[in-house]
């Protein structure tokens, strides 16, 4: 597809994202902003790919900023650091993943609690600090 088939509202609809998540990427450097040709800026597959990987990339958690590192990164083919960037993501993937178990592990008890006790609900009452 060659930068005369999307238009900004096709781009979206394709990438998944609103008209103005693509200007808000646009406005911070992660895709490019054509230049009008007649009167409606036009964006290619190039657009689509990028506009993908950015989705694909936040979708695993990345910042905006750390994706803005990625494609820098992708230019230079610095792997090294492509690494080190998925490394530390993993890293506080997994961190979230065994605070996520303790929240699961803690409702479970106080769930099981709930069916086998009397007087207050132990769920509410673990909520209600106020």
């Amino acid at each position: 597809m060659t930068n005369t088939g999307l238009t900004i509202g096709n781009l979206a609809r394709e990438g998944g994202v609103g008209v103005e998540t693509i200007r808000y990427y646009q406005r911070r450097g992660l895709l490019q902003t054509p230049r009008r040709g007649d009167g409606i800026r036009r964006y290619g597959g190039e657009d689509l790919k990028r506009l993908r990987f950015i989705r694909t990339a936040q979708a695993a958690g990345f910042t905006l900023e750390q994706v803005a590192e990625l494609l820098a990164l992708d230019a230079t083919e610095d792997r090294a650091k492509a690494r080190m960037l998925a490394r530390e993501r993993i890293a506080a993937l997994d961190a979230k993943i065994v605070e996520l178990q303790a929240a699961r592990d803690a409702l479970k008890r106080l769930a099981r609690q709930c069916a086998t006790t009397t007087g207050p609900c132990p769920i509410i009452a673990a909520f209600d600090h106020g």
